[in-house]
């Protein structure tokens, strides 16, 4: 089966890598179903690449319907180490406006029913996830859209991710606000806490579409107005990847970030009590730490 090392999530309005060339289609089976979609595997600047849009081509799943263990597990079985999300999202703040681009460094979950976690039948495991944006992805995507003159990118903020699909009460997104909260979405989570149990490099690039509903100049929120600003941002999020897939490093023992080792003190379950079909479940995920 074909290999790649970087992984795309594509949120609304990208379901497919224009730039990607050698496109070869895989079909991923995974513990926790199927993912979203195909994935897509070809070559974007030079660069293996590993595609997957995350609510299905023809947006067929809601936020809260998406697979978001199996869509991580097959990036992870195909030998992805750093995942790349692109996310529409809300702006909270002023100087945040539609059509510009966000590199978020904090999450806050808003989310009620979605599994959290891969773990469970007999293995327990706490990772570490004070910093849930891997820093080394987030600053080489960062200095990609800084490199696009006519781009605006905001470095840093705080995502807070609802469960959706309704958009935000007036009253909610005014207490957000006033919480110090940036920008507001729907995807994140638990997509980013299951890219750290499956020791991922992950880091968001968030497309601005809208002002949320707290915004008393502004229209209501719609779905016309989101795709539309969305499309525009499309584009640029495209230039960007196509920008960072040369500036990750191929190996990365080479930087500070610590997310290729989130298991190292992470598994609290004593091996001789994991059940040997556990282990053989999660073998994928805990191998170099648990022997079968």
């Amino acid at each position: 089966m074909p290999q790649a090392t970087i992984g795309v999530i594509g949120g609304s309005g990208l379901y497919r890598m224009e730039s990607m060339t050698d496109v070869e289609e895989v079909k991923i089976q995974t513990p926790f179903g199927d993912p979203s979609d195909v994935i897509a595997l070809g070559n974007v600047s030079g660069v293996s690449m590993a595609f997957l849009p995350r609510h299905g081509r023809g947006h067929r799943l809601s936020p809260t319907e998406i697979p978001v263990r199996a869509n991580i597990w097959a990036l992870k079985s195909l030998g992805v180490e750093w995942v790349i999300s692109v996310s529409a999202v809300g702006s909270l703040r002023e100087d945040v406006a539609p059509r510009d681009l966000l590199i978020p460094d904090q999450l806050f979950d808003r989310t009620k029913s979605r599994v959290n976690s891969f773990y469970e039948g007999g293995l327990v495991v706490h990772c570490s996830f004070a910093e849930p944006f891997c820093p080394t992805l987030s600053r080489l995507l960062l200095d990609s859209a800084r490199e696009l003159a006519d781009v605006k990118v905001h470095a840093g903020g705080t995502y807070v991710c609802m469960e959706g699909p309704l958009f935000s009460t007036k009253a909610e997104s005014n207490v957000y606000r006033k919480l110090g909260m940036d920008i507001i979405g729907m995807t994140a989570l638990p997509e980013a806490k299951l890219a750290r149990e499956a020791e991922l490099c992950y880091a968001t690039i968030a497309c601005v579409t809208d002002y949320d509903v707290w915004h008393e100049s502004e229209s209501p929120v719609t779905v016309e107005m989101v795709i539309a600003n969305l499309s525009a941002n499309i584009a640029n999020a495209q230039r960007t990847l196509q920008g960072v897939a040369q500036k990750i490093p191929a190996d990365r023992t080479q930087v500070a970030c610590d997310c290729a080792n989130a298991l190292a003190s992470a598994i609290i379950t004593d091996p001789a009590s994991i059940p040997p079909d556990v282990k053989e479940k999660y073998k994928l995920l805990i191998e170099k730490y648990i022997a079968g």
